[in-house]
């Protein structure tokens, strides 16, 4: 059981993390060209609300190693469409490039997009699965006390999370991985159905680096 010290040290390293990925995207974020080759499935990364695909570098670079052709979808930005538009954009990026047999890399509301084109936006059966990280498939109760309707969009009363709440279906080729203690998410990312892996990690952006999750990753794409 974690103590309130650790939990609020976890807090500062989180921050500390994503100020920093911030800044290297800020100052000049490389391309993402060179994971383009591979032979094996396709990989498509998803990346979380305010974050481009750079915060999945480390996600990229390990699967591309692996033979996995790796795809960003740049059109996303910051990724602050709300969840039916940005799987619209994604699936829209899937179709264009004919991608077929794809596996979801997704990280936070990555997932939640995710989830989306499995449910109603694939209609072409192109995504095999998905592999998600620290997503807020119940919502986060945060969400409530930061204005403005970007995050409002994780309530766990908003009519998109209740809906793909919902559908399970497509639960069973999901991998849900998730820290043991994630700031942002209180009620945790296990999703019913789905293969749940709680790792003896904290930190909601943190973990992203962590050599234990990229593991855990790479197993998953595997079984998938």
């Amino acid at each position: 059981m974690l103590t309130w010290l650790r939990r609020g040290i976890s807090w500062w390293l989180d921050y500390a993390y994503v100020g920093w990925e911030q800044l290297k995207h800020f100052l000049g974020g490389r391309s993402a060209a060179g994971f383009s080759d591979g032979t094996l499935a396709p990989v498509v990364l998803l990346p979380g609300v305010y974050e481009t695909w750079q915060f999945l570098r480390p996600v990229a670079k390990r699967m591309h190693e692996l033979g996995h052709p790796v795809h960003v979808v740049t059109k996303l930005g910051y990724n602050r469409a709300t969840i039916a538009d940005a799987a619209a954009i994604s699936q829209r990026y899937l179709d264009e490039n004919d991608l077929r047999g794809v596996i979801l890399i997704a990280h936070s509301k990555g997932g939640l997009i995710g989830k989306h084109q499995m449910v109603l936006d694939d209609t072409d059966s192109r995504i095999t699965g998905m592999v998600a990280v620290n997503s807020p498939f119940g919502g986060s109760l945060y969400a409530r006390f930061i204005p403005g309707r970007t995050i409002h969009a994780f309530s766990p009363r908003d009519k998109t999370l209740m809906m793909l709440g919902a559908n399970a279906t497509v639960n069973s080729r999901i991998t849900s991985i998730y820290a043991e203690f994630d700031p942002h998410i209180p009620g945790g990312s296990t999703l019913a159905g789905a293969t749940n892996i709680e790792l003896p990690v904290s930190g909601h952006f943190r973990p992203l680096g962590m050599p234990v999750l990229l593991a855990e990753i790479e197993k998953a794409v595997a079984r998938l």
